[in-house]
């Protein structure tokens, strides 16, 4: 099969084909210009299978990079907030320790204060804690009530206060980075 195509090669080489007589007999011009259309047409089919290989190449590469983007830019979220979780179950704790702390201790025995003094020791390391982690209070008082870090449990009326203005915050709300850790719970002016 080899030795067929080397010398059907060596016999175009020898011809010169484009618009010039053969120095061939007719049987050969024939014979060559049958397999100079069967190549012209397996060189298209073969450029056309080529383009059709680099459109999928290149689609496939664009859909692999725009799947990298998305797995990247997921894991750098889950990683920003892995400790989200963690965080959310620290403050019912202050939430305790500041009641508890709150307790007016002039009132309580020796005993009693001391305890109380423990107790604002380790709210003050869990606030230091939560601080490290970027965990911030949501400032709220006295500013116009936003449902996007509070949540309104009541409303009330104060004259001397503009409408929509937070009253009281019942629960604190916290920040995490730049995501609502929890909403603060508050009453807000009628």
């Amino acid at each position: 099969m080899d030795n067929k195509k080397e010398t059907e090669e060596k016999e175009i080489k020898q011809c010169e084909c484009q618009n010039k007589e053969c120095k061939k007999d007719n049987n050969h011009k024939e014979k060559h210009h049958c397999h100079h259309e069967e190549y012209e047409k397996e060189i298209t089919e073969l450029k056309n299978k080529i383009k059709i290989l680099e459109d999928t190449t290149l689609r496939t590469q664009a859909e692999l990079l725009n799947y990298r983007k998305r797995k990247d830019e997921e894991t750098s979220r889950i990683l920003k907030y892995a400790e989200e979780d963690i965080l959310k179950g620290f403050l019912p704790i202050l939430d305790n320790f500041e009641r508890a702390i709150m307790m007016d201790d002039n009132n309580f025995g020796d005993e009693t204060s001391k305890f109380l003094e423990g107790f604002r020791l380790v709210y003050n390391q869990t606030k230091e804690l939560l601080n490290k982690f970027e965990v911030k209070e949501i400032e709220c008082l006295g500013m116009e009530f936003d449902p996007a870090i509070a949540q309104a449990i009541s409303t009330a009326k104060d004259e001397t206060k503009p409408s929509g203005t937070v009253l009281q915050v019942y629960q604190k709300g916290y920040m995490y980075k730049d995501k609502v850790l929890r909403l603060a719970m508050v009453i807000v002016n009628e």
